[in-house]
This record gives structure tokens, C-alpha cells and sequence, in this order.
């Protein structure tokens, strides 16, 4: 557990920013001005983030009860 918690650590200290839009939106947020290209760029990490909120739920609530089962 705790090797898998550095792993996990180690992750995120070392990651970069990445330009990671599509041709489109990439397209798109150059010809904005600056706060409507903010505005783009957040509605896009809060369409991202749900999905990935989701997902935690589901495999945290998996994981519980999966640890429950094998205590007993």
C-alpha cells in the first residue's frame, strides 16, 4: 500500500503540461481573446472532471467493499 501511495505521488510531482485539445478546439481557443479562452479551457476540464469523479466513486466504493469482503 504504501509503495503503491509513492508511486501514485511520484506521478503527479512529476508531471508536466501538455497541450492535450483536439485540431478543433485548439483551432477554435486561438481565435478567442483571453477570457473566453479561459472560459473554453474550463468548460473543458469540467466535462473531463465528471466523468473521472464518477469513476473514483464507482472504484472506491468497489475497493470498500472488496476490502470488507476479504476481512472476513
Amino acid at each position: 500500500m504504501r509503495q503503491c501511495l509513492a508511486l501514485i505521488t511520484l506521478f503527479l510531482l512529476l508531471t508536466t503540461a501538455a497541450p492535450a485539445q483536439c485540431v478543433v478546439c485548439t483551432k477554435t481557443a486561438s481565435e478567442l481573446d483571453d477570457s473566453s479562452a479561459k472560459g473554453l479551457n474550463g468548460g473543458i476540464i469540467y466535462l473531463a472532471a465528471i466523468p473521472l469523479v464518477l469513476m473514483g466513486t464507482v472504484g472506491y466504493i468497489w475497493w470498500k467493499q472488496n476490502r470488507n469482503i476479504s476481512r472476513h
